[in-house]
C-alpha cells in the first residue's frame, strides 16, 4: 500500500485545508450534480461548501479501515474509490466502486457507529471530506436534505439486496453480467467502457479470476465486450441483459 490518510479524530491529511472559492467553482461543481445536494440552494450548498475540506491522494492510500470512527462524509472529485472487505485469511471483496460525484461513508456518519468496510484510492484520485460535527446539524437545518439522505440510504439497501440475490441466486454468466451492466450504469447514458481490472471484477463477482476470464473471452468471441488493457467496453448489453434477468448457463 501506497500511504494511508486514515481520517480518525480530528486528523486529515496534511494537504486538507478549506476550499478557497475560486477552487470551489471548479471542484465543487461535481459535488452539486450528486443527488442529494442537487436540489440546495445556493446559500445553503454555499455554507456545506466551506465545510468541505480537500485532498489528493496517490494510488493505493487507505483513506478509512473497518472499525474506524466514523465522523466525516467522504465525496470523490475524481478518480475511483474501492470500498471492500477482507477475511482474515486474505481474501478480500469488492463492494462498490465510487466514481467522480459519489460519495461514500454515509452509514457511519449517520449513526456515528464504526466504519463498516474498508475504503482505497483505486486510483490517484480527490476528494472532500466533509465533518460529522459540521454535518449532521447542517442536515437537521435543511428537511429537505434529510429526506433526500433517506432516499440515498434506501438505494444503498435496494442495490445490496440485489447483489445479495446475484450471489445466492444466479450463476457466473448471471452475476458477471448484471455486475457489468450494473457498472455500466454508473457512466453517462451511452457511456460503455468500464475501467475495470479482470481481477478487480473477480473480487465484486466471487469467483476465480481464471472464471471470469475465461467468461469474458467467450463473450468477446461473440461481439458482446470488447477486453482492453484495464477496462472492458461493453457492446451489446441487451445479451448482457437477457443473461442477467434469466441467470441461466447461456452464454458458457
Amino acid at each position: 500500500m501506497m500511504g494511508n490518510v486514515k481520517l480518525l479524530d480530528d486528523r486529515v491529511p496534511e494537504d486538507n485545508k478549506a476550499v478557497p472559492r475560486p477552487f470551489a467553482s471548479s471542484k465543487l461543481a461535481v459535488l452539486r450534480k450528486h443527488p442529494m445536494f442537487c436540489d440546495l440552494d445556493p446559500e445553503a450548498f454555499d455554507q456545506l461548501c466551506r465545510y468541505a475540506k480537500h485532498s489528493t491522494l496517490k494510488r493505493g492510500t487507505t483513506i478509512v479501515s473497518k472499525g474506524d470512527p466514523g465522523n466525516s462524509l467522504i465525496a470523490v472529485i475524481s478518480g475511483t474509490v474501492k470500498i471492500s472487505v477482507s477475511s482474515a485469511d486474505g481474501r478480500s471483496a469488492i463492494l462498490n466502486l465510487i466514481g467522480p460525484g459519489g460519495t461514500f461513508g454515509e452509514v457511519a456518519v449517520l449513526d456515528g457507529q464504526a466504519r463498516t468496510a474498508d475504503a482505497t484510492a483505486n486510483t490517484d484520485c480527490e476528494i472532500f471530506i466533509i465533518d460529522r460535527r459540521e454535518f449532521i446539524p447542517f442536515v437537521r437545518s435543511q428537511p429537505a436534505l434529510a429526506m433526500k439522505f433517506i432516499e440515498l440510504l434506501c438505494a444503498r439497501l435496494r442495490w445490496t439486496t440485489d447483489q445479495v440475490e446475484e450471489v445466492i441466486l444466479q450463476n457466473l454468466p448471471g452475476r458477471l453480467a448484471s455486475t457489468l451492466l450494473r457498472l455500466t450504469e454508473k457512466h453517462k447514458p451511452g457511456g460503455r467502457t468500464i475501467a475495470i481490472t479482470q481481477q478487480e471484477i473477480s473480487e465484486m463477482v466471487g469467483m476465480s479470476r481464471e472464471s471470469i476470464n475465461k467468461q469474458l473471452r467467450a463473450w468477446a468471441a461473440r461481439g458482446w465486450v470488447r477486453l482492453e488493457h484495464g477496462a472492458i467496453v461493453v457492446l451489446n448489453a441487451e445479451m448482457l441483459r437477457e443473461l442477467a434477468e434469466a441467470g441461466s448457463d447461456e452464454g458458457d
